[in-house]
Formats: structure tokens, C-alpha cells, sequence
């Protein structure tokens, strides 16, 4: 695009009379579109396949809700020092969501569409000294039960291609280390034509329906406070000497 162009974007505007969507009429996707189609109209301007809908739809309950983890116990206490804000609980809980709490499924889905094979991509981390995105995980060993269940949905559906061969050879390259959920999920959504940026976008998306749970209880039964004071009970002071 040339300096003397406009700038251009392709998903929304609003009119007096009508809201337009990636060129539909919101009025008329509403009542006749799921949320998840609708999601994956948003990020990749098509409609949704049955099977982009479907797996879209699994992995985004995969990955909402995984217990008091960092992300929730962040939000829950940003609520609690403020309970009129809950945006900013929500913000503190999704600026909290990076690869260690959330998964690495991004780096996985970039890793897998850069052309090496298993053997290169295992050699080149190990030359490195450097972890390999998708696997590892502190509770689920020595299977992640999430990640098994995408696989063994992706066989059935027939969708498996070549990242999920890719990954299932990188699991087999750097045995045992667990595989976890954030491989599988990048493989299955390359292979079904997602851009590797929605990797990046849809588990940020799912763990904010897991943040607004958490606030919703929050809100109910407050332990946010109670969850400040035991972190503060758990760290013993040492003055400098």
C-alpha cells in the first residue's frame, strides 16, 4: 500500500441502519451463527467448514479452564482490591496468560510450518540447549489427556495431515518427555487451514471464558484476599543484613 492510500481494514463497520461483518449483515448472522463460526469468520474472514467448526469448538473447551492457576488467582485478586472493575480483572488475568501458564501453541504452530522435519527441528534445540514448545508439563505425565483426545478426534474426523504427522514424529524424536496440549492443537488447526496467527489467538480467547468463571464465583464467594494473605504467608521475609 502506497503512503498516499487510505488505510484499509476488511472486518467491520458500522452504519446508520445496518452493522457489516466481513462484508455480512450482523442482523443476519445473528440467530443463524454459532459464536464459534462466528469466531473463525472474524479471524479468517470465511465461513467455517463443519470440521473448522468443530475442532475450533474442542479447542476452545480444552483450553478454558484448568483450575487456580496464576492467570485466575491474578484476576480474582485484582477483583478483590477493586470489585466495580471487572474489565481490569479480566485484563490482569489475560496479561497474565503467557506461554508457561497457557501453552506454547503459537511457537508449536510457527515450529511446524517452518519446513524441517522432526530430526532437525529435535537436533537444532538440542544444539541450542533450548526447550522444544509443546512439550513438558508440571501436572500431566506422562500423557497429557488433552492432547491424546485431539489426536485420536483428529484420526476420526479424517482431518490428520501432514502437522499432525509432524508432530506425532517430533513426540516420537524426543521420547518421553510428555506431550502436551499446545502440539496437538497447533497441528490440527494448520491442518485444517487456520493461519498460524490463530494459534497465537484462540487459547487467549478460551482461557477469558475460564477468567469470567472465576470472576463470576469471585464475585459470589470472595477468596481473592484470602488468596493475597497465603501468598504472603508463604514467603518468609529475610531483612537485608
Amino acid at each position: 500500500m502506497s503512503s498516499d492510500e487510505p488505510p484499509v481494514s476488511s472486518i467491520a463497520q458500522a452504519y446508520p441502519d445496518r452493522i457489516e461483518v466481513r462484508g455480512r449483515d450482523l442482523t443476519e448472522l445473528m440467530g443463524a451463527t454459532t459464536f464459534t463460526e462466528y469466531v473463525h469468520l472474524l479471524l479468517t474472514g470465511r465461513e467455517a467448514t463443519e470440521e473448522q467448526r468443530y475442532f475450533l469448538d474442542l479447542v476452545l473447551v480444552a483450553l478454558a479452564e484448568h483450575g487456580m492457576m496464576p492467570t485466575n488467582v491474578a484476576a480474582r485478586m485484582t477483583l478483590a482490591a477493586d470489585p466495580a472493575s471487572l474489565q481490569g480483572a479480566v485484563a490482569a488475568g489475560v496479561l497474565g496468560a503467557g506461554p508457561v501458564i497457557l501453552g506454547t501453541s503459537g511457537e508449536c504452530a510457527r515450529l511446524l510450518a517452518s519446513g524441517r522435519g522432526a530430526a532437525e527441528i529435535a537436533r537444532d534445540f538440542r544444539t541450542a540447549g533450548r526447550r522444544i514448545p509443546g512439550f513438558g508439563h508440571p501436572v500431566h505425565k506422562p500423557l497429557d489427556p488433552r492432547a491424546e483426545r485431539i489426536l485420536e478426534l483428529a484420526d476420526a474426523h479424517g482431518v490428520s495431515g501432514e502437522h499432525v504427522r509432524l508432530a506425532r514424529e517430533l513426540r516420537d524424536a524426543v521420547a518421553p518427555l510428555t506431550m502436551n496440549v499446545s502440539l496437538p492443537i497447533a497441528a490440527v488447526l494448520l491442518d485444517l487451514g487456520f493461519p498460524v496467527a490463530a494459534a497465537d489467538a484462540v487459547p487467549i480467547l478460551a482461557r477469558t471464558a475460564g477468567l469470567l468463571a472465576h470472576l463470576a464465583e469471585e464475585s459470589e464467594n470472595p477468596i481473592g484476599l484470602r488468596l493475597a494473605a497465603a501468598a504472603e504467608e508463604a514467603v518468609e521475609y529475610r531483612p537485608p543484613s
